[in-house]
């Protein structure tokens, strides 16, 4: 797992469609997936990556999506990615710092936030005032 990620004590997997076989064949050969140290979740049956709403029905394979989940098991946030685009790790530990600065503050973060930099009130009723 990424160190970034675990030392903000996240939980990581992978969940595809592809079969548990499948998934073994691809770490064994797979540079990129050779150093894969936490789970890799077969989702066969659909059921997860239609729960999630990332299914696509005419393929039946799952879209590129990374998906956080708060303690309460709340999704906080759904990232969508086109086929051709990978993911960004930066900003998934980003996201996970800004979750989590507003959970122990009480204050959500702005555009472009990072760790260090204040939060901002969500206090609806001080919206043009501040």
């Amino acid at each position: 797992m990424n160190p970034y990620l675990k030392a903000l004590n996240c939980e990581v997997m992978s969940i595809s469609t592809d079969s548990v076989y499948a998934h073994k064949v691809f770490k064994e050969t797979s540079p990129s997936l050779k150093n894969v140290n936490y789970p890799m979740v077969s989702d066969r049956t659909h059921q997860i990556s239609r729960a999630y709403r990332v299914l696509d029905e005419s393929s039946g394979a799952a879209i590129r999506a990374s998906v956080f989940i708060d303690p309460h098991g709340i999704i906080a946030a759904k990232l969508i990615y086109p086929g051709e685009v990978g993911r960004n790790l930066h900003e998934h530990v980003r996201i996970m710092q800004g979750i989590q600065y507003a959970q122990q503050t009480g204050k959500g973060v702005p555009a472009n936030w990072q760790p260090g930099q204040t939060g901002i009130n969500m206090d609806p009723n001080l919206i043009g005032k501040i």
